[in-house]
C-alpha cells in the first residue's frame, strides 16, 4: 500500500528502540494503521513514510538487522 494512499496527518510516530541519540539513524513507526506500519526519517517528519504491510514488517526488520542493505560492503 503506497503512503500516498494513506492519510498519516493524525499518526502517533514512536522512535525506534534501535535509533542512535546523536541526530544519526533515527527512524519512527507508527503502531496506529492496522495492517500497515510507517515508517519515517524522524529527521524529516515533514518527508514522505514508507508504509509496509505489517506481514512484511519482520522480515523487513530482521533483513535491516542483518545489514542486508548496508552499503559498507558495497563498491
Amino acid at each position: 500500500m503506497a503512503s500516498n494512499n494513506v492519510d498519516l496527518s493524525g499518526a502517533h510516530w514512536r522512535k525506534s528502540s534501535y535509533s542512535n541519540g546523536t541526530g544519526g539513524e533515527c527512524v519512527e513507526v507508527s503502531d496506529d494503521f492496522p495492517g500497515l506500519v510507517p515508517v519515517r526519517d524522524s529527521k524529516d517528519p515533514e518527508g514522505p513514510a514508507l508504509c509496509i504491510p505489517d506481514g512484511a514488517w519482520r522480515p523487513f526488520v530482521t533483513a535491516v538487522k542483518s545489514a542486508a542493505f548496508s552499503r559498507r560492503g558495497a563498491r
